[in-house]
């Protein structure tokens, strides 16, 4: 198997996503209510990072939501990579 150094001790490269946990929570419970995420986007703030104290875009807002779907879609697929990736770290 091929791989760099980093990536073998589970070092990756990029940027660390802009949505936390908490702010995705607030962006489905605000739409469940009936907002819209134009509406919802000026209230939310970024922790950490390059960004921080600014909201972040609408294109990063609705990405989180992207991927929170495919997760709702497929469990049983992200469990699976869950399962690999752990045992992966542990030899």
């Amino acid at each position: 198997m091929k791989g760099s150094c980093r990536a073998r001790k589970g070092k990756h490269g990029g940027r660390p996503p802009v949505i936390t946990d908490d702010m995705l929570h607030t962006v489905l419970r605000r739409r469940a209510a009936g907002e819209s995420v134009e509406q919802i986007r000026p209230d939310l703030i970024i922790p950490t990072g390059k960004r921080k104290g600014q909201n972040p875009g609408l294109a990063s807002i609705y990405r989180a939501l992207a991927e929170h779907e495919k997760r709702q879609a497929y469990p049983e697929a992200v469990a699976q990579a869950e399962a690999e990736l752990a045992a992966l770290r542990t030899g």
